[in-house]
């Protein structure tokens, strides 16, 4: 959990670009699941990266005591230890930390397994 914190903290405040962060790990911008796959890669939770559709099926089902994943067919993101890790919401776009919750209406719940 710690290092996927580390990992997103690397490009919070990077600008959104669709497509981000899945041609290449370093990337001048993200998309959605791009942040949720860059945060997942650094704690070694996945090898390359996902679309939103993909993380429907990622992990186990459920909420994870520590990282959950959200998604549906248009949007990805995650909450690591409380705090949403998302593209949208409250204040612009791009991948950022936010203290306030998400719906999760719509989306499906997924965890890495043990955590």
């Amino acid at each position: 959990m710690h290092a996927a914190i580390a990992a997103a903290n690397r490009i919070v405040g990077k600008p959104y670009r669709y497509g981000g962060g899945h041609g290449t790990w370093e990337d001048r911008g993200y998309d959605c699941s791009g942040t949720v796959s860059y945060a997942l890669h650094g704690a070694g939770l996945l090898r390359s990266p996902l679309a939103s559709t993909a993380f429907m099926r990622f992990g186990a089902p459920g909420r994870g005591q520590w990282i959950t994943v959200y998604a549906h067919g248009g949007h990805a993101f995650a909450v690591i230890a409380g705090l949403r890790l998302d593209t949208s919401g409250g204040g612009g776009r791009g991948p950022r930390w936010h203290t306030e919750p998400r719906s999760p209406s719509g989306f499906k719940a997924r965890h890495p397994a043990g955590l």
